[in-house]
């Protein structure tokens, strides 16, 4: 499959199959996510993978809008030092990186909030991450157990050439 046809096709999922997913794509995953771009190649993040069910039930109980974590194979967590100044930027390029390889794999994934969230020191004391760095993210993953077909706006309604206009 294309790559484009990779970002076309992906949609967040939040059902999931019970079925492990095999420790050397969890391993392949994280390693895209290290691979992404970053401000002046700082990479100022600490990403994790979470497979161990109760930790997975105790991120679902942490994260507002996350409670299906708890069904997910695995839950990725993207920290990054936030003294860095680009550190929003450089996480969340690194969480594009784990979507995209999740979706070349065959396995769904979901975009769960992190930074700014109330619920984002808890996760970090909860997977013992070193003090000064903040969560960007939560990914959950798993192989879909849905297929959601959500809408998109009109291409032209949300995209411009050279200038703006109304």
């Amino acid at each position: 499959m294309d790559f484009t046809d990779i970002i076309k096709s992906r949609r967040s999922i939040r059902r999931y199959q019970e079925k492990a997913i095999p420790q050397k794509d969890i391993d392949d995953i994280t390693n895209c996510a290290c691979l992404a771009p970053t401000a002046i190649n700082i990479q100022p993040w600490l990403i994790g993978s979470v497979t161990d069910k109760k930790c997975l039930d105790s991120l679902s109980k942490l994260a507002d809008h996350g409670k299906f974590i708890a069904e997910a194979g695995a839950c990725f967590a993207v920290f990054c030092d936030k003294s860095q100044k680009y550190y929003l930027e450089d996480g969340c390029a690194a969480t594009m990186n784990i979507i995209y390889a999740c979706a070349a794999k065959g396995i769904g994934s979901c975009w769960v909030a992190g930074d700014k969230k109330t619920y984002a020191e808890d996760v970090r004391k909860l997977l013992n991450v070193p003090d000064g760095y903040t969560l960007v993210a939560l990914i959950a993953a798993g192989y879909p157990a849905e297929q959601p077909k959500p809408s998109k706006k009109k291409i032209s309604d949300i995209t411009f050439k050279d200038q703006f206009r109304s």
